[in-house]
C-alpha cells in the first residue's frame, strides 16, 4: 500500500504508530522501502551525516535535490519527505518556489522549521503538503538542547503547534522536547506527530539512519543503536586492505581468462 498523507492520518486515527527514517542514497532507499517504512526523509541532516558539514545550515537546495532524486529512484511505496534548507523559505514566494522544486524532484511533501504560520498557510493554499517542525530546530538553534522544559516555553510550543496545524500543516515533527509535552501536543492535534527525542507518546518516530545503524561513533540518549554497521564496515575495509597487500585477493576464482586459441595467438604476437 502506498503511504500517502491520507494513510498517515488514518494511522493516527487508528492509534497505529508511524515509522520514519532519514535517507540520502538509492541503495538505502531501496532497503528502507522494502522494510515497509511509512516515511523516508531526505533531511538537512544530510549535511552533518553525509556531506561532512559542521552544521545543517550549510546544506543547499542543490544538495537536497541531488540526494532527493537518488532516493526517489529507490522509493516505490513510502511517503517521501524533503527538508527545505536554511534560508530557502524567507518569505511566502521564496518558500513556494523552493517547495515546487522539491516536489518536481520527487518529494511528496516538504518540511520547514519554526513558527512559520504565514509560510505554511501560503504553501497549503497552493496545494503543497507541508510539515511543521518544533522543539529543537537545527537551522535556528546553535546547540542541540531540549526545548519546552519550563511552563512558559512549553505553552508557547503547544500553542505554536496548534497555530501551524490551523495554518495548514499536514504533519508535525517534534524534536528534543520533554515527553509530557510531546504527549500533550500529540493529543491536542488532529494531524500526526513524529517524535525524535520527544518521548513515547507521539504518533510516530524518526531517527537518523547513521545513528540507528551505528555508523556514527557516538551514543545519543534519544536514539537507539540497532546494529554496529560502522565497526562491520571498518573491519571489512581493514581485511580488504590486508588481503590486497599480502596477495590474498584476488584469487583464481575472481579472474577471467581468454580462450586457449586467443591466448596462444596473443602470446605468439607478444613474444
Amino acid at each position: 500500500m502506498a503511504r500517502n498523507m491520507d494513510y498517515l492520518h488514518w494511522k493516527k486515527r487508528n492509534a497505529q504508530r508511524i515509522t520514519m527514517l532519514t535517507c540520502y542514497d538509492y541503495p538505502t532507499a531501496v532497503l528502507q522501502d522494502e522494510a515497509g517504512l511509512d516515511v523516508i526523509f531526505v533531511g538537512d541532516s544530510l549535511g552533518t551525516n553525509e556531506l561532512g558539514y559542521e552544521r545543517e545550515i550549510s546544506v543547499t537546495l542543490g544538495d537536497i535535490i541531488h540526494h532527493l532524486k537518488a532516493v526517489r529512484r529507490g522509493v516505490k511505496e513510502a511517503y517521501l519527505l524533503a527538508d527545505m534548507p536554511y534560508k530557502t523559505y524567507e518569505n511566502p514566494e521564496m518558500a513556494l518556489a523552493t517547495a515546487k522544486e522539491l516536489i518536481l524532484s520527487g518529494a511528496d511533501g516538504v518540511k520547514l522549521e519554526g513558527i512559520q504560520v504565514e509560510i505554511i498557510s501560503h504553501l497549503y493554499k497552493n496545494g503543497i503538503e507541508v510539515w511543521g517542525h518544533l522543539g529543537y530546530n537545527p537551522q535556528l538553534h546553535e546547540k542541540a538542547a531540549v526545548q519546552g522544559k519550563t511552563f512558559d516555553s512549553a505553552k508557547i510550543l503547544l500553542e505554536s503547534a496548534i497555530s501551524l496545524q490551523d495554518a495548514g500543516a499536514s504533519m508535525m515533527v517534534l524534536e528534543l522536547v520533554p515527553e509530557e509535552l510531546g504527549k500533550m501536543i500529540t493529543e491536542k492535534l488532529r494531524i500526526p506527530t513524529i517524535g525524535i527525542g520527544a518521548g513515547r507518546f507521539t504518533d510516530g518516530q524518526v531517527l537518523i539512519v547513521q545513528d540507528m545503524l551505528g555508523v556514527n561513533p557516538f551514543d545519543l540518549r534519544h536514539s537507539k543503536r540497532y546494529s554496529d554497521v560502522g565497526q562491520i564496515m571498518l573491519k571489512a575495509f581493514q581485511t580488504y586492505a590486508n588481503e590486497v597487500e599480502n596477495g590474498a585477493f584476488p584469487q583464481r576464482t575472481n579472474v577471467r581468462n581468454m580462450k586457449d586459441e586467443e591466448r596462444e595467438q596473443l602470446l605468439s604476437w607478444y613474444s
